[in-house]
């Protein structure tokens, strides 16, 4: 178990604390009033509350009591104590601010992006600090541990289709639905932020017939990139094949496109998503 110092444990309180003030400020005074519904456990917290004006927060920690102790055993309990905590904060937050009525903005459009903006920046600081926020992350953990093959993003989002569908027939407000669905994205944006920086790079992985090693060259000198060499071998033919692997910014993919061009049009190309890149060139570990 790593320890943890003074300093961590305050920046990791920090981040919890801030995250659910900014998650309250995003729903009390963006969401709620203008009737935008966030997925998860505070979407159906806010169905019960227009159908009985039970207070959102009061009734978020009802549904969430019983899945941290269903998911206590699964994780230590220092993970499980900061979670508690985080889901307390955001609700007392949630009903503080509900005492207050007031709605930064009446224009829809700018309530379900700047509040979907606040959700997601509360989340991503809330998820940095190690802790989640109970609801469907608390189950989601649980059953990745089960059952890593599965997709439970998809299975997250499948579940806030079914609050927002929900919402929307029971209230007949389409148009709000169609708001939340655009906060949807932009909270998963904002989180992504949060958690991964604007920078994102990308790995690419290319494979050249007769023509490896001009790229490789091509590549440290013009774009100042380390090239990593891997030995492969295809699949049918049973070939042996060198596989050139580099991580670059996002920026440089359109000059990594003119060195391939140039040098080897037909070389196989394969460019994914990298996220928390660290060493020479790209991020501290050491910092964050």
């Amino acid at each position: 178990m790593p320890k943890h110092d003074a300093r961590d444990i305050f920046r990791e309180w920090a981040l919890i604390i801030v995250g659910a003030a900014c998650y309250a400020v995003g729903y009390s005074f963006f969401f709620y009033p203008n009737g935008v519904v966030p997925g998860g456990v505070t979407g159906i917290s806010t169905i019960v509350n227009y159908l009985t004006k039970w207070p959102v927060g009061v009734v978020s920690m009802v549904i969430n009591l019983p899945l941290f102790a269903f998911a206590w055993r699964h994780f230590g309990r220092r993970f499980m104590l900061m979670s508690l905590a985080g889901t307390v904060l955001i609700y007392v937050f949630v009903d503080s601010f509900a005492v207050l009525n007031i709605a930064a903005t009446e224009n829809i459009l700018l309530a379900s992006t700047i509040g979907a903006f606040l959700n997601g920046m509360g989340l991503g600081l809330v998820y940095r600090s190690g802790a989640t926020t109970g609801g469907v992350d608390i189950v989601a953990k649980v059953l990745r541990q089960k059952y890593p093959y599965l997709n439970f993003g998809t299975l997250i989002m499948l579940l806030n289709v079914v609050i927002v569908g929900a919402y929307g027939l029971m209230f007949r407000k389409w148009d709000a639905v169609m708001y939340t669905i655009i906060a949807q994205f932009v909270v998963s944006r904002a989180i992504d932020t949060v958690l991964y920086g604007l920078n994102t790079s990308k790995v690419c992985y290319l494979i050249s017939e007769s023509k490896s090693e001009e790229i490789e060259h091509a590549i440290t000198a013009t774009m100042n990139r380390g090239v990593t060499l891997l030995h492969g071998a295809g699949g049918y033919t049973g070939a042996s094949r060198e596989v050139l692997m580099c991580v670059i910014k996002k920026r440089q993919i359109t000059d990594l496109r003119k060195i391939i061009k140039a040098v080897d049009p037909s070389a196989f190309f394969i460019v994914t998503d990298a996220k928390d890149v660290f060493g020479n060139g790209f991020g501290n570990i050491n910092e964050d």
